[in-house]
């Protein structure tokens, strides 16, 4: 039975963040916990080692397949910084055109810093991400 990596634990945030080698991912990744708690209106929750995620819904595939995940969140990684979205939503690309710079994966946006994106579009892409998972997964 295939199992879980990515569960919510009770690691402490702060003491993840702090723990970021990069001065400036470090403080970008304060400011990101500040933009995706206000905006999301839920707690920070670490999931796995290295994701903080934000509120969470349980979802289940035609496959079969099943479990928990964050309604979004972010990783201060060492490369770039990965932004967690809802994946399957149309309008997730049309925030993203203005969004600033940054690539994409297939659940993933990746940005190297909070400076090269617009804070008013992520917080739509934070809140969308949210709707879209509520729309989607509404027993919750």
């Amino acid at each position: 039975m295939y199992e879980l990596k990515t569960k919510e634990t009770d690691s402490n945030v702060i003491e993840f963040i702090e723990q970021v080698e990069s001065p400036k991912k470090r403080e970008d990744a304060y400011k990101l916990l500040d933009i995706f708690t206000e905006t999301s209106d839920c707690e920070a929750k670490m999931w796995g080692p290295s994701i903080i995620g934000f509120g969470k819904y349980h979802y289940k595939y035609k496959t079969g397949h099943e479990g928990d995940a964050p309604l979004v969140g972010f990783s201060p990684r060492k490369a770039k910084i990965s932004l967690y979205f809802a994946t399957g939503d149309t309008e997730r690309e049309e925030l993203l055109k203005d969004f600033g710079k940054h690539t994409t994966g297939k659940a993933c946006v990746y940005i190297n810093k909070v400076d090269d994106i617009d804070i008013e579009i992520l917080k739509k892409l934070i809140l969308q991400s949210i709707k879209f998972l509520r729309e989607t997964y509404p027993d919750q």
